[in-house]
């Protein structure tokens, strides 16, 4: 029956008053805790307040479940009491109003529920004592509204479950472990001595030269392990996953079909589930543990230059966790080559841009080249020496080192990939994760809540049990889902395409009207206020769309109804995906491979939505405004939506959920909260998804568009670097701890890598050849000038249109705004002339150069891939030392076992000399 007691050890059935609790008599309420403190040499019982223990200070607690309570114990008594003394003196008061029968019904209900509830928690907590574990029951007056029912494994269900789960454990059997060659040794050396700064003083920063021999628990070959200090054997990550297993195959089976936690969890019976941060980070009365040196050595941006204490990451949250650590310190350490030479490509065009001659011919006023208008009526004439500042801007990232950046960055791509992977392998050697074979994954493969509950209905509907027959869903059962699915995915992209268009109307109209209202003295900066207005636009819907997206895939993925958690978090990365990668880089493609393609020509221009006429770039291309909306794409992402959502949004959540208490007693109450209260109050984790997508939307914005923006790696290693100590604060300090989740990989978001990588080539090439004015300058070079040089590179790229050639109501209206009649205007095309046979037509020079273009696409795509290629099978994915000590492993595991066996034969001959007739016998049969 449900107890009103505040505390309740649920084993034992022992309870005890507040006072007594308050007094410190745990001895006699916890009988079995005082007994197992006495075998374990009495161990000083630790503050509960401080650490996550136990009333008793000696269980620790390896799980919190907590649920809603309606109403504190002590008022449900004063209630009774009250509802007693008035039922006595009714006839001498006064008729109690009548109640409203709605709200009665009401009231009804939630009573029911809320019985319903209690019940199901009932069964669901003896299910899981009879799977062994202990629990605490506490329903304070601190926060509330909630009660906590805290989980402890004992010793032998750690075992039990620690062999059911194949879990590597440290034997007693310690190996030398070899550096590799005498050279390689003194480079780690020397290597070590240089980095000594840069390590985090976490005691296992050094390079250890011995490594305990593991192997897979079991009872049976106790002796195996060193079980000197059972305490600290199975540490909290361990502890903590051991039971959220056992949480998961525990069932409760009052409703119509089987509950597991994650149903009772969606349902209400519970209402948060987490395991425990190991002790406080600040605070004089802080002890040492593994959060706090965390919070110092890894969480602090006063030692951003240092490296990440991997090992004790790992070792913390886990090895998913630690896995995506390690690829994120990977992932900047590669930046800083990348964002070197890119530095040094954007100086080089800071340097040259004295020397550009075609960037010099446009400046030259001797040239007097008048220009066709940029819109129709409002815009007029205009001369090309005041687009000297754009076209000396466009030098800085078109210039002929942007080739060069753009194979390098195909390579670097290639290299970060190669580097990870090997990292990779290295690590799992160190956590021994190199024989992680599929039982994981068999474990992993249990059916989710969602998924039996729809067998269920379906099994229903056949008027058959699911035990009688295996039923599950079919591609026709999930058909709906299916065809819903695709529909609204071509519709989001549809939707992302259109929100593109109606920012290209913007720019035009906005334009046109700025042209028609300004001065003439301020026409001039009209395009630049258009292109930034724009792009700030741009991010702002990005930046809400995102999140819009990110909710509607995690609909589409739950309609989908998938039967693994496996499955159901690879589709939802692979729509989040293409969602927030349409979202993100639709209008810069948009701005680098069709913005002024399909414009037309003057006197016979492309209209849109009938009097829009389509954008141009300006003479000098539209690299610039590329660039522009790259950067700040790019740099509003990282600012806004990585790094102050990050820090804003877990803080303002974590005050909504403080705001339940009264603030008077909030600073006091903070002082005695005890550890599982305090971990109330952090946000959830919600996955390392979001996390990835970040980095991988970055990824793209540094690899895809590199020729255009050749400062794109510094912008993302400068964000990296506060990334890096933004997260581990986050998950140190603001989150709830995670589930230790044994992983070997990251999973899908490495073939997302890859996928970036190769589809980085294709663009890159396209973004050279058809956006930055490099193929043009190369064919005129080499074929049509008369020198060699680019000296009148400028007028060849220009074509003549004769004026009265205009459609009608097109032309300007300021004709005379230069100060003369202007008959022949120029355009940036490669057309004839209109004097020629074939006026306003193609000429030979499109021709060829669009032929030398495709040419170029080709062979770059082609030379670079295989260049990459031929880096991946250069660099073994598997390090020489570790493939050699992983051998090394497995051999001392098998004379480990033959010592045993040997020793244990041995002590059986001592003991017992009736097997000697044994031992003689294969001598008489030989």
């Amino acid at each position: 029956m449900w107890r009103n007691e505040k505390y309740e050890t649920l084993p034992l059935d022992v309870k005890g008053t507040d006072e007594d609790n308050s007094k410190g008599t745990k001895d006699l309420l916890y009988p079995q805790a005082a007994l197992r403190k006495a075998q374990q040499g009495n161990e000083r019982p630790k503050d509960p307040k401080l650490w996550p223990y136990f009333q008793d200070g000696l269980r620790r607690i390896d799980y919190v479940l907590t649920y809603h309570v309606q109403k504190p114990q002590s008022t449900r008594k004063q209630s009774a009491k009250s509802f007693l003394f008035c039922k006595f003196r009714h006839e001498q008061s006064s008729p109690p109003a009548h109640e409203d029968p709605e709200l009665a019904a009401q009231k009804q209900r939630l009573d029911y529920h809320e019985d319903d509830q209690r019940l199901r928690r009932e069964e669901f907590e003896e299910n899981l004592r009879e799977m062994g574990l202990e629990m605490e029951r506490e329903e304070g007056n601190k926060i509330p509204g909630v009660g906590f029912l805290k989980i402890h494994a004992p010793w032998e269900v750690l075992c039990r479950e620690a062999e059911f789960m194949k879990l590597k454990m440290p034997t007693f059997k310690k190996y030398k472990v070899s550096q590799g060659s005498s050279i390689v040794e003194k480079v780690n050396m020397f290597m070590q001595k240089v980095t000594a700064t840069l390590q985090p003083k976490v005691g296992e920063n050094r390079t250890e030269n011995e490594k305990h021999l593991s192997y897979p628990f079991s009872r049976e070959k106790q002796h195996l392990f060193d079980l000197s200090d059972r305490n600290s054997f199975f540490d909290s990550k361990t502890r903590s996953s051991i039971v959220y297993e056992i949480l998961k195959r525990t069932k409760c089976t009052r409703a119509k079909y089987n509950m597991g936690i994650s149903s009772l969890l969606g349902s209400g019976v519970y209402t948060e589930a987490y395991p425990l941060h190991d002790g406080d980070i600040d605070g004089i009365n802080a002890e040492a543990n593994d959060r706090k040196i965390l919070c110092e050595e890894w969480a602090s941006y006063s030692i951003f230059y240092k490296y990440q204490p991997i090992g004790l990451i790992r070792k913390y949250f886990g090895e998913k966790v630690g896995l995506y650590f390690a690829w994120l310190g990977v992932y900047t350490q590669m930046l800083i080559p990348a964002a070197i030479v890119g530095v040094i490509v954007f100086l080089y065009g800071c340097v040259t841009v004295e020397d550009n001659i075609p960037s010099m011919e446009v400046c030259d006023e001797r040239n007097n080249i008048t220009m066709c208008p940029m819109c129709d009526r409002a815009c007029s004439y205009w001369k090309l020496v005041t687009a000297c500042g754009t076209a000396r801007a466009s030098h800085l990232f078109d210039n002929a080192a942007t080739v060069f950046f753009a194979i390098f960055m195909a390579l670097w791509a290639t290299m970060f990939m190669e580097h990870w992977k090997r990292r990779q392998m290295r690590l799992n050697y160190i956590w021994d994760l190199t024989s992680f074979e599929d039982a994981e994954g068999k474990q992993k493969s249990q059916p989710r809540a969602e998924y039996e509950f729809h067998v269920m209905k379906k099994s229903l509907k056949k008027e058959k049990s699911p035990m009688e027959e295996n039923v599950k869903l079919t591609c026709r059962d999930r058909m709906p889902a299916y065809m819903t699915i695709i529909i609204m995915m071509f519709f989001l992209i549809f939707l992302t395409l259109a929100i593109v268009f109606g920012v290209v109307l913007y720019r035009v109209s906005i334009m046109t009207a700025l042209h028609m209202s300004s001065t003439p003295t301020f026409r001039t900066n009209i395009r630049a206020t258009v292109k930034t207005t724009a792009a700030i636009i741009n991010l702002i819907i990005i930046i809400i769309m995102d999140e819009v997206y990110g909710a509607i895939a995690r609909w589409l993925t739950i309609m989908e109804v998938p039967k693994t958690d496996k499955s159901f978090e690879e589709r939802l990365i692979f729509k989040t995906f293409i969602l927030k990668f349409a979202n993100a880089f639709t209008p810069i493609v948009y701005l680098a491979l069709f913005r002024g393609r399909l414009i037309g020509r003057p006197g016979k221009y492309i209209y849109v939505m009938g009097s829009y006429r389509m954008e141009e770039c300006a003479h000098a291309g539209c690299l610039m405004e590329l660039c522009i909306q790259l950067c700040i794409t790019m740099l509003g992402k990282q600012l806004i939506q990585n790094n102050l959502f990050e820090i804003g949004v877990p803080k303002l959540k974590k005050m909504l959920r403080q705001r339940k208490i009264d603030k008077k007693h909030q600073e006091e109450l903070n002082k005695t909260l005890h550890r599982h209260e305090k971990d109330h109050f952090l946000g959830p984790f919600v996955g390392l998804n979001p996390e990835y997508m970040e980095m991988i939307i970055q990824f793209g914005m540094v690899t895809l568009f590199v020729a255009s923006f050749p400062l794109a790696p510094l912008f993302a290693l400068l964000n990296n670097i506060i990334e890096i100590r933004l997260d581990a604060k986050k998950f140190v300090t603001e989150l709830r701890r995670p589930i230790a989740v044994r992983a070997k990989d990251i999973g899908i978001w490495y073939t997302l890598l890859r996928g970036i990588s190769k589809v980085a080539v294709i663009v890159n090439a396209f973004v050279i050849s058809f956006t930055s004015d490099f193929i043009p300058r190369l064919v005129y070079q080499y074929m049509y000038s008369p020198d060699g040089t680019l000296h009148g590179f400028v007028n060849h790229t220009l074509s003549y249109f004769n004026v009265s050639h205009f459609q009608p109501g097109t032309e300007p209206m300021e004709s005379m705004h230069l100060g003369y009649k202007v008959e022949v205007c120029r355009y940036k095309d490669y057309r004839d002339p209109p004097w020629s046979d074939t006026p306003y037509e193609f000429s030979r020079q499109f021709w060829a150069i669009l032929a030398a273009r495709l040419a170029f696409i080709i062979v770059f795509q082609n030379v670079v891939m295989l260049m990459s290629d031929f880096v991946d099978w250069l660099i073994p994915d598997i390090p020489k030392d570790i493939s050699i000590q992983i051998h090394k492993e497995r051999n001392l595991i098998v004379e480990l076992f033959m010592k045993q066996e040997q020793g244990k034969k041995y002590r059986n001959t001592i003991g017992d000399p009736s097997p000697q007739p044994l031992r003689s016998r294969p001598s008489s049969q030989a």
